[in-house]
C-alpha cells in the first residue's frame, strides 16, 4: 500500500478499511463516539500504544486498526469542494491513517498541523499514482 510506505517508520500494519454509507456511518457515530449524525471517517485504533501520550513523539512501528469511509459524505463533499468523490474517499484514508499513527484534530492548531501533514500525504500519492485517471473511469 503507498499510503503506508509514506508513513515512516512503519514495520508492518493490520489495516480493515471498509467503505459505508450514510445510515451505516451515522450508527456507528452515534453507537461509538456519541456524536448524532454521519460524518466522513471514523478511525478505530487497535494498537497497544493507542493510550500511549507519547505517542506523537515517538510514531508507532505498527499500525493496528479501521477506518471506515462514508462514500455519501464523500459525494456531498465532493460537489461542495468541485473535486471527485474518489478524491475524497482519498483523504478520508489518509486522514484515518493519520490518526492511526498518533495525529490529533480535536484542537485548532493540532487540526491544523494535521491537515497540513494530510495534504503533503496526497500530493506524494498524486505523484505516485495517477489518481486522475482512477476517478475518470468511475464518474
Amino acid at each position: 500500500m503507498a499510503l503506508v510506505e509514506e508513513l515512516s517508520p512503519i514495520e508492518s500494519f493490520d489495516l480493515g478499511v471498509y467503505l459505508v454509507g450514510s445510515v451505516e456511518m451515522t450508527r456507528l457515530n452515534e453507537s461509538f463516539l456519541r456524536h448524532q449524525g454521519s460524518t466522513d471517517v471514523i478511525t478505530f485504533d487497535y494498537s497497544e500504544t493507542s493510550t500511549n501520550t507519547s505517542r506523537r513523539s515517538n510514531p508507532p512501528i505498527v499500525l493496528h486498526g479501521e477506518t471506515f469511509v462514508c462514500v455519501d459524505e464523500a459525494i456531498r463533499q465532493a460537489r461542495k469542494f468541485k473535486t471527485t468523490w474518489q478524491s475524497e474517499v482519498t483523504r478520508y484514508l489518509v486522514h484515518g491513517l493519520l490518526h492511526l499513527q498518533g495525529h490529533d484534530d480535536v484542537q485548532p492548531a493540532a487540526r491544523r498541523k494535521m491537515k497540513l501533514k494530510e495534504n503533503q500525504l496526497l500530493r506524494k500519492l498524486a505523484r505516485q499514482l495517477d489518481l486522475a485517471k482512477i476517478s475518470a473511469r468511475h464518474k
